[in-house]
């Protein structure tokens, strides 16, 4: 008897079927799982920083470099050019004010000066020849005037006789009239003599006018020559210590070359070098301060060089209060220049993220110290130290300060020992 075969419920083929579905959903679901929500990346807790953001107090500087210089600085430029003859001191001693340096010698200055004494000596003569002349010249003229007096005298004493005798018809006409005659002609002789003694007198006193200002032009000449000779011998022009001293025996220099400086004693400044991107913000008046032998000491900005050279410009501090003992000129100090006062505010330690965030966001780790998140934040002014923080963070929080180079996208970090 025949038994009915009873048909199988699970087939191999119903089974593969079942597996591939499966399997879709199953990969559709860890592609859901894996390509949506926040993106996650394993990091190692010795590899990263994890900072305390806390109030406290912060004052916005930057760290700058000065060197200690001499309050004054007095340059020493050749006047003259020159060769070096002798030297009298060596560079770093202690001058006195007129003590002689060095000499130079320059043979043609002084064959300019020679000629320039035979001109003063020159000039002198022919001032002696012209007033020679005028005097000799004046007494002749002197003696024409009392010639012409003595012959007016003359000749008006013949008129009035001769016109009274004429009154009288004693004597003629053309006798009295030639009296006249001549009475007129010497007394018109005398007019024009007395000019002539006049503009003579005028003349003269031009001609020694002239002849001052002609000699006493040549003498300024010979007195800058002197004094140029004079400079050849340099001398110490303030009380200091020389430096910088560059010349040496038979060497030759130039007019206007650098010979070396006197530095004034009395006191010190500091010379720092700034980047440009503060210029804006560099005023006289602005504080510092720097470590010196364990002790802090304060500067003060009192002037400021606007001229940019190599991405930097310059400032010049003087010392506030003590002048630390021992400093010398040539020293290096590290700055900390002040761009604003001292405030009370929310600080965040610096760090290598700020090169990949901008300082725009933060991993902020979480409360239970497994995980740190992406969180955005605004940060203000800055110092070495710290940033302060506007907004997005509170007193407490942890965050990572540490470089963000390797975690590209990620929005989540899992911190892992």
């Amino acid at each position: 008897m025949d038994r009915p075969i009873e048909k199988k419920k699970w087939t191999v083929r119903k089974i593969s079927t079942l597996v591939i579905i499966l399997s879709i959903v199953l990969l559709s679901v860890a592609s859901y799982f894996f390509t949506s929500g926040k993106s996650r990346l394993n990091v190692n807790l010795e590899r990263i920083t994890i900072s305390e953001v806390s109030n406290g107090t912060f004052q916005e500087f930057i760290p700058v470099n000065g060197i200690v210089m001499p309050l004054t600085t007095i340059y020493l430029d050749a006047s003259e050019g020159g060769r070096v003859e002798e030297k009298f001191t060596e560079d770093g001693a202690i001058m006195k004010k007129g003590q002689p340096i060095l000499r130079l010698s320059n043979t043609d200055l002084l064959m300019n000066m020679l000629s320039q004494q035979n001109t003063v000596y020159n000039t002198l003569t022919q001032m002696q020849i012209n007033s020679n002349a005028a005097q000799q010249n004046t007494v002749s003229k002197l003696n024409q005037m009392a010639d012409v007096e003595s012959l007016l005298k003359e000749s008006e004493r013949v008129y009035q006789l001769d016109k009274h005798l004429f009154a009288e018809k004693v004597i003629g006409s053309q006798e009295f009239k030639k009296a006249e005659n001549d009475y007129n002609y010497y007394s018109k002789k005398k007019e024009l003599t007395q000019q002539i003694l006049k503009q003579d007198s005028i003349s003269r006193f031009e001609q020694e006018e002239q002849d001052k200002r002609s000699y006493k032009g040549s003498q300024e000449a010979l007195n800058m020559m002197r004094q140029k000779v004079n400079e050849l011998t340099v001398r110490s022009p303030i009380d200091g210590q020389l430096t910088s001293l560059d010349a040496e025996i038979g060497q030759n220099k130039r007019m206007g070359d650098r010979l070396g400086q006197i530095d004034v004693l009395s006191g010190f400044k500091v010379r720092a070098d700034i980047d440009e991107h503060y210029i804006s913000r560099i005023y006289t008046g602005l504080k510092g301060d720097f470590t010196f032998a364990e002790s802090l000491y304060k500067l003060k900005i009192i002037k400021v060089f606007t001229q940019v050279t190599s991405g930097k410009f310059q400032v010049d501090m003087q010392f506030e209060g003590r002048v630390p003992n021992g400093i010398r000129r040539g020293q290096n100090l590290q700055i900390r220049l002040a761009l604003s006062d001292e405030k009370q505010a929310l600080r965040l330690p610096r760090g290598g993220f700020y090169q990949q965030t901008g300082g725009n966001w933060i991993f902020k780790v979480d409360a239970d110290g497994k995980s740190a998140y992406k969180t955005d934040i605004q940060l203000g002014s800055q110092n070495p130290d710290y940033y302060e923080v506007l907004q997005g963070l509170k007193p407490g929080d942890k965050v990572i300060t540490s470089s963000y180079e390797n975690y590209g996208e990620m929005q989540e970090l899992i911190l892992k020992k």
